[in-house]
This record gives C-alpha cells, structure tokens and sequence, in this order.
C-alpha cells in the first residue's frame, strides 16, 4: 500500500503542487477577508 502511495504522488507531482499553490491562496484569501 505504501508503494501505491509513492507511486501515485511521484506519478502527480507537478499536479499536487499545483494544487497545494492554490489552495495556499484560497487559505490566505480568506483569512485576509477574516481580517478586513
């Protein structure tokens, strides 16, 4: 199960840092309008 794993991130790797990028911004968004 553990080679799945890291078969299946090494497979998506520029996918899941794009995604990590934009959920990083939607985070920074909404503390930012938290904090207006």
């Amino acid at each position: 199960m553990l080679d799945q794993i890291k078969t299946t991130i090494h497979r998506s790797q520029n996918t899941l840092l794009t995604d990590a990028l934009g959920a990083l911004s939607l985070v920074l968004m909404l503390v930012a309008g938290l904090h207006l």
